[in-house]
């Protein structure tokens, strides 16, 4: 009975795996291409209050190649769509792939913690990484920063002095050493084509770093929060710590459904487009956001602790 249960599973998520749906991907990718071009340009041409909107709008659908990155990192689009989604980040995809794999695994663990401070840790820096990292955009600024020194100094990146003291400083200490464990040739060459296609892009459009800086600052804002609100305060289960957020239906569209965090935490074999039948009613983005806001980051409970809902639930509910 039990070799049937596992058998039907395996079914299910082989058929889940199979329903990805490659064509659409691949449209959305070249859509993003010209639209993230075209939001850039503007940025950087047009008048300012043409200029901000277009700043305004590249924070958002700039997630969407990201996230057929993300896709493809699950194996549930193709390596060479990841490679060149990738590219528009910019970031390795191998890289991307092998850090991303690395939060399902220490999700919620000590490892993998932005909301929580532990014992042996400061509070105050700690509040610096959740307010500068994730809350003001640096998050994503490190990735493109990391990619260049791995660019121009990959013995250095890969050295035991980085990877055992610098990196753990910094908050990446697990990230860098899974990273650096990989082929540095292949690393090497996805992130220099991924700065190299945005080279090309500088070059072809005339960039203006003014508008070209705000706009990948507000996305950087926006995509670093979103990284950890769909965690923030839920339970300490590297499987289950994660929520499913409720946010306006064209912004979920733009970013493939990404804030059905634990239904995708959950079900990792499926693709985007499955998510949605996957997902159960959970907590509004901005009422997590503003409580990281807040509270900053909190005294991390053990492993295996339920959600702290007080932190955010509005007084009725905690009376409820």
């Amino acid at each position: 009975m039990r070799r049937h249960q596992q058998f039907s599973i395996l079914n299910s998520e082989f058929a889940i795996r199979n329903s990805a749906p490659s064509r659409l991907n691949w449209l959305l990718l070249l859509a993003s291409i010209i639209a993230t071009s075209a939001l850039l340009y503007a940025a950087t041409h047009a008048p300012w209050p043409l200029a901000l909107a277009a700043c305004v709008a590249f924070a958002f659908v700039n997630n969407v190649p990201f996230a057929l990155m993300h896709e493809a990192t699950h194996g549930l689009a193709s390596e060479t769509l990841g490679v060149l989604a990738a590219a528009m980040f910019p970031t390795s995809f191998t890289l991307q792939k092998t850090a991303h794999l690395g939060h399902h695994l220490r999700n919620r663990t000590d490892a993998d913690l932005y909301d929580y401070y532990l014992p042996h840790q400061s509070r105050f820096v700690r509040n610096v990484w959740l307010y500068g990292g994730n809350l003001l955009g640096l998050y994503w600024f490190c990735i493109p920063l990391s990619n260049i020194l791995y660019l121009l100094a990959t013995p250095l990146y890969r050295s035991r002095a980085f990877i055992e003291t610098i990196a753990p400083k910094l908050g990446f200490g697990p990230h860098v050493r899974d990273i650096a464990a990989l082929p540095p040739l292949r690393v090497w060459c996805e992130v220099a084509a991924a700065f190299a296609w945005q080279a090309a892009l500088w070059w072809a459009l005339d960039f203006r770093w003014q508008g070209w800086l705000l706009a990948h600052w507000l996305f950087a804002m926006h995509w670093s929060a979103l990284q950890y609100v769909d965690h923030a305060w839920s339970a300490r289960d590297v499987a289950g710590g994660a929520w499913d957020l409720r946010v306006p239906a064209p912004v979920r569209w733009l970013t493939l459904n990404y804030q059905l965090h634990r239904a995708h935490h959950t079900h990792p074999a499926a693709p985007w487009t499955e998510l949605p039948k996957l997902a159960g009613d959970g907590p509004s983005f901005w009422r997590i956001y503003a409580s990281l806001w807040r509270h900053g980051v909190q005294p991390a409970p053990p492993m295996g602790a339920p959600a702290q809902t007080s932190l955010f639930a509005p007084a009725a509910e905690q009376e409820a």
